[in-house]
């Protein structure tokens, strides 16, 4: 059976002598693996269609549920992702926490406008990496169903700043939390307003917000450690990533 998809390129592996497999994220069915057949030669259409963060539309053909990769247009290289180191890190991280996604099952239109809209402010520079990869971070979990409340103080309804809970998603404040344990990250007002922007934006202009330097790094810290609280896996492309900023020091 021959179908068309709209999808980006999460990963490519070279396989046998010419070949790639390709896990894709798609609209219509969500994560799925497909075989590029002979994508490495130097004269195949399908090349360009193979690289890692590619958007296009694919047409594939299907048979006892595996996919092979017809022919297809591209709709967004994204070339400026595989020539720079920082950004390919921060690309290469965001593809593999969406590697988590299930097979099969279609996709939010939200989650691919925010893997789209993710790519280009990368490859573009039009806002900083720690803002890109915060919002991110914070969206997606959103998106997945694991927004935490940002409104007030859960104990008395104090809400300009506090302790976020990762393992709750509660936000609480500095009188009512007096203990802070390790799983609670601290957002100033600026941090906390940021995440709130962040949840609730348009995704249009999910990267335009500004804060003073030491409110991102807050925001960074908490919007990393409740992601990967909340997906229990560690990312290996998160750790080369940070290894290229080795002052930062680590997640808290």
């Amino acid at each position: 059976m021959n179908i068309t998809v709209d999808g980006v390129v999460l990963r490519s592996v070279n396989y046998k002598e010419s070949d790639k497999i390709l896990t894709v994220l798609t609209r219509e069915r969500g994560k799925i693996t497909v075989k590029a057949q002979g994508a490495r030669r130097k004269s195949s259409r399908l090349g360009s269609l193979s690289q890692p963060f590619c958007y296009a539309e694919m047409s594939l053909f299907e048979q006892g549920g595996r996919y092979t990769l017809d022919d297809g247009f591209v709709k967004a290289q994204f070339y400026g992702l595989t020539t720079d180191i920082e950004k390919m890190g921060l690309a290469s991280y965001l593809a593999q926490v969406l590697l988590g996604e299930p097979e099969e099952s279609a996709v939010d239109d939200d989650l691919m406008r925010l893997t789209l809209n993710s790519f280009y402010a990368i490859e573009k520079g039009m806002f900083t990496q720690a803002a890109i990869k915060a919002a991110f971070e914070l969206r997606y979990m959103a998106i997945c169903g694991y927004a935490p409340d940002l409104l007030e103080c859960t104990a008395c309804g104090e809400s300009t700043s506090g302790y976020i809970n990762l393992e709750s998603g509660m936000l609480m404040c500095r009188d009512c939390l007096r203990a802070p344990g390790y799983n609670d990250y601290y957002l100033d007002a600026s941090a906390l307003e940021a995440a709130r922007y962040i949840i609730d934006c348009d995704l249009k202009r999910l990267f335009s917000f500004v804060i003073p330097e030491q409110s991102m790094a807050l925001l960074s810290r908490f919007c990393e450690a409740y992601l990967l609280d909340k997906t229990e896996q560690g990312y290996k492309a998160l750790d080369f990533y940070k290894s290229l900023f080795p002052q930062e020091g680590s997640v808290k």
